[in-house]
């Protein structure tokens, strides 16, 4: 952040290398700013946790027919968890409904030969892991709804960058360490660019970019973006 400067001259001159000295003070403008956004920043998370809360009651109805459906679909559990970093480097757990069968995890060695990702996400747009029901939520996105509550706890944002994995995280250069400067979020630029059709690189540069170019006014352009998206099912799997 520049800091602006002024200058001006002290009553005694003290003099170096024979010349008259001149005492440069800090502008305090970068101050108004910092505490601008430091306002910003807690509207920004007050906003979403009302708004998450509100979303959790509206649409439980919805959150208990879908926790049905996964249960009676292979009597595994509704919920699928993973550590996750965010912001500041935290880990947290994040939370989704589960899409893949209960070994998934397990079973992702069989299938390291047929990867489409990078070597460090995995991605696989016909993986025989996940089941009919979690086909279906992915696809609507609707497997992401659990995070609402990583968001009423504090440690999501409606809208950010991608959650990172651990082993993702460990591999930021010092440049894009500044994407963990704000807390992950449900949806972001990477989720009305593309969601799983981005590399990992372009993902990663659509997350500086909003880190760079973050206001209030350009969260409620993506949440907005964000239905458009999940409706036309682009990059789902």
């Amino acid at each position: 952040m520049a800091i602006s400067v002024h200058t001006m001259r002290v009553g005694q001159i003290d003099r170096v290398l024979g010349r008259p000295a001149l005492v440069r003070h800090p502008s305090l403008h970068w101050v108004t700013r910092y505490h601008r956004q430091l306002v910003a920043l807690a509207i920004k998370s007050f906003f979403d946790k009302i708004v998450a809360t509100v979303a959790l009651m509206a649409l439980s109805p919805i959150l208990a027919l879908i926790t049905l459906a996964i249960v009676l679909g292979d009597g595994g559990p509704e919920l699928f968890t993973q550590t996750r970093v965010g912001k500041d480097g935290q880990p947290f757990t994040m939370f989704k409904f589960r899409t893949m069968v209960p070994d998934a995890e397990l079973r992702k060695e069989e299938l390291l030969a047929q990867d489409e990702g990078d070597g460090v996400l995995f991605k696989m747009r016909k993986d025989p892991r996940i089941t009919t029901v979690g086909s279906w939520l992915r696809r609507w996105s609707l497997d992401e709804l659990p995070q609402l509550l990583n968001v009423v706890l504090g440690e999501m944002s409606l809208v950010g960058p991608r959650p990172s994995l651990p082993v993702e995280a460990a591999l930021f250069s010092d440049d894009v360490y500044r994407r963990l400067m704000v807390k992950p979020g449900i949806t972001g630029l990477w989720q009305i660019n593309g969601r799983s059709d981005l590399s990992r690189e372009d993902a990663v540069r659509l997350d500086l970019r909003y880190v760079d170019n973050w206001t209030l006014a350009l969260d409620l352009e993506i949440l907005w973006k964000t239905f458009e998206a999940v409706a036309n099912g682009r990059g789902a799997y």
